[in-house]
C-alpha cells in the first residue's frame, strides 16, 4: 500500500523528491502519513477534497482486495 500511495501522491505534485509516506500499524490498522511540500498540498488534497478522497478511495479498494484496513493520512 505505501508504495501505492507513493506513486499517485509523486505523480501529482511538482517536486517528487519531498514526498514522503511513513507507515505505522495500530492494532488491526495500516496509517499511512502522506507528506509533501508545502507548495503541493493543493495538488494532492484537490478542491474540496476531491482528489485526497480519491486516493483515500483507491487504497480502501485495494486494501480490501488483500482483506486489511488501510487509513492515508495527508500531513501538513
Amino acid at each position: 500500500m505505501k508504495e501505492l500511495v507513493e506513486v499517485i501522491a509523486k505523480a501529482l505534485v511538482d517536486d517528487p523528491g519531498s514526498v514522503v509516506v511513513n507507515e505505522r500499524t495500530e492494532k488491526k490498522t495500516t496509517v499511512l502519513e502522506v507528506r509533501v511540500a508545502d507548495s503541493d498540498m493543493g495538488k494532492v488534497i484537490g478542491k474540496q477534497g476531491r482528489i485526497a478522497k480519491a486516493i483515500r478511495s483507491v487504497v480502501k479498494a485495494a486494501a480490501a482486495k488483500e482483506d486489511k484496513k488501510v487509513i492515508v493520512d495527508i500531513m501538513d
